[in-house]
């Protein structure tokens, strides 16, 4: 019970800090808002996690033969 609060915990922590830096440091970033950096911005996530839970599953894959 205690791991899972200190888990929870981290997260929000972790997502607040996020949150707090895409809120006061983004204006400063000088990315240009154009439909190329849109499509990254969406995309670039999913991707991401595909890609390592592919990796994940074939080196499970491996495991089992």
């Amino acid at each position: 019970m205690n791991n899972k609060i200190i888990f929870i915990l981290k997260v929000l922590i972790l997502s607040a800090g996020l949150s707090l830096s895409i809120k006061y440091a983004g204006p400063y970033l000088s990315i240009s808002s154009t439909a190329t950096n849109a499509i990254i911005a969406v995309f670039t996530p999913p991707i991401v996690v595909g890609i390592l839970l592919g990796w994940r599953l074939w080196g499970q894959v491996q495991n089992v033969e």
